[in-house]
C-alpha cells in the first residue's frame, strides 16, 4: 500500500506540524488559525477549559475529524489530503489513550493487545507472544495478562489502556484526560508512567488534561486552548 505524501520537508522534522488549521464543529468554526509544531520526543502538556476544543484538537490529529483549512502533518503524513484508505496505516503510527479507557471487556488484558497487533498486520504467535510480554511489563502489569478488566483496578485499566497504546511501537502518543477518572495518587502514578516511557523509548506525548497539579509536580511545555485558538507558552 502506498503511503501518503509529507506535506514537506519543513513538517518532516515535526512530528506534529500545523500551519493555519482550522477545525469546525455542527454549530461552526471551534478552532482556527492553530500553528503547532512538537518536534520527536517531546513531551507536551494541552490545556483548556472543557468544550475549549483539546479532544476536537486530537481527534483531527489521527484523522477521526476533518481539518477545513490550513495544512497539517503528523509523523509526516498530510492528514489534510489524507485518504480514507491511508488512514489505518497513518494510525498504526500513532498511540492513543483515552480517559474512560475504552477497553474490551469480554477479552483478558493479553487477548485486548492481541487483537490491536493482529489488527494492525501482526500475525507470528511467538512475535505477538514477546510484544505484549514487553509491553505489559513497560506498563507494570506484566502480572495480569490473564485478568479481565472487570478485574482490574482503575488505575490497571489505565495502564491496560496505555500499553495498548504503545503496543504497536507507536512514533506518536495522544492521550486524552488519561488521569481524569482516576485519584490522585493513581494519576501521579499514571502521569510518571508516561514520563518515563516518553524518557525510555523517545514516543513524542501530547497530554490533554485538566489537572494542574500534574503538571506542577511533573513541568514540561504547555499548549493552552483557549478562545478558538491555542496558544504556546513556549513561545509566549
Amino acid at each position: 500500500m502506498a503511503e501518503e505524501k509529507p506535506a514537506d520537508s519543513a513538517s518532516q522534522e515535526n512530528v506534529i506540524h500545523l500551519d493555519g488549521v482550522a477545525i469546525n464543529h455542527e454549530n461552526g468554526a471551534l478552532l482556527t488559525h492553530v500553528n503547532l509544531d512538537i518536534r520527536s520526543g517531546e513531551f507536551v502538556y494541552l490545556i483548556g477549559r472543557s468544550g475549549a476544543g483539546k479532544t476536537s484538537l486530537l481527534r483531527s490529529l489521527y484523522a477521526d475529524l476533518p481539518i477545513h483549512e490550513g495544512s497539517a502533518s503528523i509523523c509526516g503524513t498530510d492528514i489534510v489530503n489524507i485518504k480514507r484508505r491511508h488512514i489505518p496505516a497513518l494510525r498504526r503510527r500513532i498511540g492513543i489513550v483515552f480517559q474512560n479507557f475504552r477497553l474490551l471487556d469480554d477479552r483478558n488484558v493479553r487477548s485486548n493487545l492481541e487483537f490491536v497487533l493482529r489488527a494492525t498486520g501482526w500475525k507470528k504467535k511467538d512475535e505477538i507472544a514477546n510484544q505484549i510480554a514487553k509491553t505489559l511489563q513497560a506498563v507494570g502489569i506484566e502480572g495480569k495478562a490473564e485478568n479481565f478488566p472487570s478485574q482490574l483496578s482503575e488505575g490497571e485499566q489505565q495502564r491496560l489502556g496505555i500499553a495498548r497504546a504503545l503496543v504497536n511501537n507507536p512514533i506518536l502518543l495522544l492521550a486524552d484526560e488519561p488521569t481524569g477518572n482516576l485519584d490522585p495518587v493513581t494519576s501521579s502514578e499514571i502521569m510518571q508512567l508516561l514520563i518515563d516511557i516518553n524518557r525510555t523509548t523517545g514516543t513524542t506525548m501530547l497530554i490533554s488534561t485538566h489537572d494542574f497539579m500534574m503538571i506542577d509536580k511533573y513541568p514540561a511545555r504547555v499548549i493552552v486552548c483557549e478562545n478558538g485558538s491555542i496558544t504556546d507558552t513556549e513561545t509566549n
